[in-house]
């Protein structure tokens, strides 16, 4: 079966579902200019051992090598903006055919491309909070400071150490958001998988539980995932353009 049929397909299921969900990953935002983390040669974990730079036990001993490691990054989410594949979601979602985007990103693409109900449980760097007294302020001005001249953002409130909102190595995922996800999956008659390997629980185990409860799992990736196999539909396609070719589809109804 060729893609072009497989994107009327996918575009068939969306339309008769009574409840559609998307799942993301990197590879959404990758279009956009940021890396994803496991790709050979060019992901964030290619040169970085991850428990050394992006756990909590790392960041608390050494704050100054995440933000290091994390500079480049920074910089191109600052820069970034949504690509097509953002757009096509928040599209689906405005015509009443997406009700939720779990999302294991943390740029806020999907936001700014005009999704409403976004579920991100990796968390997200449009706030910060201090690891000594816990009081939270919003990212952009430590940000501007820190990609100016490179010093670790403190606290104004006790000069501690102000850590961005995201789930490291180690860390719980936001108890509340999980749930909403869980909730969302086991409603759901469809789940749209975009751009995500499923290699990370518990965010990658989520398409499974969708069809225990009886949904149809579509997979928009270029590469293979682990999901493959109990898939309705796998669509080999970049996201980017993919996912507005199946809006396009979904609209002329």
């Amino acid at each position: 079966m060729g893609n072009e049929q497989k994107i009327l397909q996918v575009a068939n299921l969306i339309k008769n579902s009574k409840h559609a969900i998307a799942l993301t990953g990197a590879g959404v935002s990758t279009p956009s200019g940021i890396p994803d983390f496991r790709s050979p040669g060019s992901g964030l974990w290619a040169k970085h051992d991850p428990m050394e730079v992006a756990s909590i036990w790392g960041f608390n001993a050494h704050p100054e090598t995440f933000y290091e490691w994390m500079r480049p990054m920074s910089e191109l989410m600052v820069k970034a903006r949504p690509n097509p594949a953002h757009t096509a979601l928040a599209e689906l979602e405005a015509l009443g055919k997406l009700h939720a985007i779990i999302t294991q990103n943390i740029d806020g693409l999907h936001q700014d491309a005009g999704s409403q109900r976004v579920l991100e449980v990796h968390g997200h760097t449009r706030a910060m909070t201090c690891i000594r007294c816990f009081s939270q302020s919003d990212s952009k001005t430590h940000t501007e400071k820190f990609l100016a001249h490179g010093t670790v953002p403190t606290c104004e409130v006790c000069g501690g150490v102000m850590k961005p909102n995201v789930v490291l190595f180690g860390e719980m995922l936001p108890v509340s958001v999980m749930f909403e996800a869980e909730q969302e999956t086991k409603k759901c008659d469809v789940i749209l998988v975009a751009g995500s390997s499923l290699e990370v629980a518990p965010a990658g185990d989520l398409p499974l539980v969708a069809k225990k409860h009886g949904a149809k799992i579509i997979i928009v990736n270029k590469g293979a995932t682990a999901v493959d196999g109990h898939a309705t539909i796998t669509l080999r396609e970049d996201v980017a353009s993919a996912l507005p070719k199946i809006v396009e589809q979904v609209k002329r109804g």
